[in-house]
């Protein structure tokens, strides 16, 4: 297998993880395929140092926030967020499902850019303390004690 169609298998399953992700950081739809597709174009290019990465999805989370944060520099004006989505139900357990979305994206939106993106790293791609760590560019002592104020605000913003 060739260098090309290694990386094309690898990103189509990374795919709807680093949409995800960049949704969970606060992207609408559109930002978020844009930062991801942005994450895969600089994987691309670095696809020899990301194959010889101990902690392959901790590079890539990495790459990941840096995109993210160049994006949200670079934002305008234009598109705002909204405190309220319009409701459009199509049924019960669809409309339960999109308000514990909705709920669980105005949580995230509530914390710091630095808690909500060791939120994400930890509890959706799962990575190790260190791995976020290293994703993030800070030492240990600060992921946790990150990662403590950001469930103890998510505790006090989420109503179960």
């Amino acid at each position: 297998m060739d260098k090309d169609e290694e990386f094309t298998e690898w990103a189509a399953g990374q795919w709807q993880r680093l949409l995800r992700s960049a949704v969970l950081l606060g992207c609408s739809l559109p930002e978020a395929e844009d930062v991801a597709q942005a994450t895969l174009v600089r994987c691309y290019v670095k696809w020899a140092q990301v194959r010889r990465a101990d902690h392959r999805t901790a590079y890539v989370a990495r790459v990941l926030l840096n995109v993210h944060r160049e994006a949200r520099r670079k934002r305008s004006a234009g598109e705002l967020p909204v405190a309220d989505v319009p409701d459009a139900s199509t049924g019960g357990d669809e409309a339960e499902r999109a308000a514990s979305v909705d709920a669980v994206r105005r949580a995230l939106g509530l914390l710091s850019p630095g808690h909500c993106e060791v939120v994400l790293l930890r509890y959706y791609l799962q990575l190790s303390e260190r791995e976020i760590a290293d994703a993030c560019g800070v030492p240990p002592g600060t992921v946790k004690s990150r990662l403590s104020r950001a469930i103890a605000q998510l505790g006090d913003s989420v109503e179960l």
